[in-house]
């Protein structure tokens, strides 16, 4: 009886020493965020910046509405934070809807200053204000007389053309071709002398 406890005990201590090897060697092949790693990687090419430093979410907080419009916002444990609303609007003029995207965020820069954006996106594209963004220098009075000149040019193109639709179908027709074709992001050319 007492060989066979003896046999027992020297089973189970050789299984827990197996045990031990095999989870030190599993986590031997984890990266910081314990992903799996290829044991035959080089990894002379990781990325230095990588940390296993975990970040709390103090809050988060999503509303979606039936409509599409909802709210979202968060705070994490580094000082981000972050709030967004967003509505569908055009339904008419086009059959998805436009998103528009108001929100502002915050964070703290390496220096130890906190940084705030308000921003928009819309069919108009993605527009950020903040502080810490560059102001762009005033146009010289001499380029922007340039700038006048080319948009009066552009506009009286344009009046010329709509005047001449107006009494000719078929170059209609052509002009309206136009302005889809530039709708969609293709481009004519000219129809002045067509």
């Amino acid at each position: 009886m007492k060989v066979f406890i003896l046999i027992t005990l020297f089973a189970l201590t050789c299984h827990a020493q197996h045990q031990h090897q095999h989870q030190h060697q599993h986590h031997a092949h984890l990266n910081a965020n314990n992903i799996p790693r290829d044991e035959k990687a080089d990894h002379r090419h990781e990325d230095p910046r990588e940390t296993s430093t975990w970040i709390p979410i103090l809050k988060y907080n999503k509303e979606q509405s039936e409509d599409g419009s909802y709210k979202t916002e968060y705070e994490t444990g580094n000082n981000i934070v972050h709030e967004e609303t967003g509505f569908l609007k055009d339904f008419d003029t086009n059959p998805n809807g436009v998103l528009v995207q108001h929100g502002q965020y915050s964070y703290q820069s390496p220096e130890g200053t906190v940084v705030n954006v308000q921003y928009t996106a819309d069919e108009n594209g993605f527009r950020a204000t903040g502080d810490h963004i560059p102001t762009p220098p005033a146009i010289p009075e001499e380029i922007q007389k340039g700038l006048d000149q080319i948009y009066a040019g552009i506009k009286l193109q344009q009046e010329r053309l709509e005047q001449r639709a107006k009494s000719d179908p078929s170059f209609a027709k052509k002009l309206e071709e136009r302005r889809l074709a530039n709708q969609n992001g293709q481009y004519i050319g000219l129809l002045e002398n067509q």
